[in-house]
């Protein structure tokens, strides 16, 4: 995850306690401080360092924008000025975390410094009448382990926002004519969501293959790592191609600004390069830049999603459904000819040949069993959802390729899902719950959140902090 800097703009009003406010404020600023979290402050505003007036709204909006922070966190440090919040927010434009500390007791005067939590109820009302989505996280002491989890899913669901409006994919050559279901609408994609697509024919690819072959540097560093990493079982040629493809992919994502790439995987490419394009792609998804098969532009912005919301690293795998368990009722077989990331296998991975094709260059590994989360960003008819859940890794039959057997709670339920749509054959797992933090960032990116299990309201159970 780059750098997710926050507003931090904590909120009082006249009618409490002043210094309680900024007491309070203090110490949140300290509490985000040790949880390593980066803000942009309103200390030189005014002399509390609060937000509660019109001419410091104005000045703390101009800041923010200036710092181009990615999200905006309200402390309600005592009771709070709604309006002031929601007019701050709604010129931000950015996710919001609302939050309140919880209020002590009475003192024995019958006084209340704070009212926090009354005032995180007026908010939210005013933020609804301003149409700004919201995050809110419980009415908690800065020491509940529910404000910790609560900042960083916040921080991870700002990234996942962050990603989402950047979004460029290099598409290399046209889908494969066969796959009408990963057709997709580029000017819809781009007027609805901003997501640019950079389409470049095959032959730049095989050029640029020429000229990485020519210089040959590269390309030796890859063989290296792929002879340490994995077990070679194809030609020193043939893995002299693989390592060619793979540096001149991410030349041509590097030089069209993409952070993704589709690439029409068969056939042309096969009878152009002499090999599957699969092992490059395993190699450039280990490192953060998802390459997904048969052009699926769908597939690769559930890439990218998938690893902003893990926000730690944790890789993704794209994956066609294929087969249903033969013994697990509510089994499914994962699997794809090897594109999957080395740090997702159980096992070391080896270069070989896959299951329906006689080119080099596919990566064969089952695939780490554990928890996982899956999900499918899709759309058709000018709709637009994310589909996810969660699996876990089981045995099963071993099969060629890049492979897991998972189990969910009704496979009956995710068929009818799939086969009734949006949704096609290929989806994205990763190794991680990522599902409260997609969910909760679905409703800043205008995408509708889609459960494939009755799982919604533990989710938001979840995000409610219990």
């Amino acid at each position: 995850m780059a750098e997710i800097r926050l507003a931090f703009a904590p909120t009082r009003r006249s009618i409490f306690s002043a210094p309680a406010a900024v007491e309070f404020a203090n110490l949140t600023r300290k509490k985000l401080n040790e949880l390593g979290v980066s803000f942009v402050d309103i200390d030189d505003i005014n002399k509390e360092g609060l937000l509660y007036d019109e001419d410091g709204r104005i000045r703390m909006a101009e800041k923010f924008k200036k710092e181009k922070v990615d999200g905006l966190f309200i402390p309600h440090t005592n009771f709070g000025t709604e309006y002031e919040c929601a007019r701050l927010a709604k010129e931000l434009g950015v996710p919001v975390l609302l939050w309140g500390p919880r209020d002590e007791c009475p003192d024995q005067e019958g006084v209340r410094k704070r009212d926090s939590q009354c005032g995180l109820f007026a908010t939210g009302k005013v933020l609804r009448r301003f149409k700004v989505p919201f995050t809110y996280m419980t009415n908690c002491s800065l020491e509940d382990p529910e404000f910790d989890r609560g900042v960083k899913d916040f921080l991870s669901v700002c990234n996942v926002v962050k990603v989402f409006k950047d979004i460029r994919i290099l598409q290399i050559a046209p889908r494969p004519f066969d796959f009408w279901s990963t057709m997709c609408n580029e000017g819809e994609l781009l007027e609805r969501f901003n997501i640019q697509l950079a389409p470049i024919p095959m032959p730049e690819l095989t050029a640029e293959i020429r000229k990485v072959k020519e210089e040959k540097k590269q390309a030796e560093e890859v063989m290296a790592y792929c002879r340490e990493h994995m077990e070679i079982k194809i030609k020193e040629e043939e893995l002299f191609q693989v390592a060619a493809l793979k540096v001149a992919m991410k030349r041509l994502a590097k030089r069209y600004g993409c952070r993704a790439i589709a690439i029409q995987c068969w056939n042309a490419l096969q009878a152009e390069i002499g090999i599957m394009p699969c092992a490059a792609n395993s190699l450039l998804n280990e490192e953060g830049l998802p390459v997904v098969c048969e052009t699926d532009i769908h597939g690769a912005i559930t890439a990218l999603l998938a690893e902003a919301a893990a926000a730690d690293g944790t890789r993704g795998f794209f994956a066609d459904w294929t087969v249903r368990h033969p013994t697990c009722e509510n089994g499914e077989l994962l699997q794809h000819c090897g594109p999957w990331p080395l740090s997702v296998a159980g096992e070391r991975p080896a270069i070989g040949y896959p299951l329906a094709f006689n080119y080099p260059g596919a990566v064969a590994a089952q695939a780490k069993h554990g928890d996982l989360t899956l999900c499918r960003f899709d759309g058709d008819n000018g709709e637009y959802s994310l589909l996810m859940g969660n699996a876990k890794g089981i045995a099963g039959p071993y099969t060629k390729g890049t492979y897991l057997w998972i189990e969910v709670e009704n496979l009956k339920r995710l068929e009818a899902k799939l086969v009734e749509g949006p949704y096609i054959h290929h989806c994205v797992g990763i190794h991680k719950d990522i599902v409260p933090v997609l969910y909760e960032a679905c409703k800043y990116i205008g995408v509708a959140p889609d459960f494939y299990d009755p799982i919604e309201e533990r989710v938001k159970a979840y995000l409610r902090g219990e």
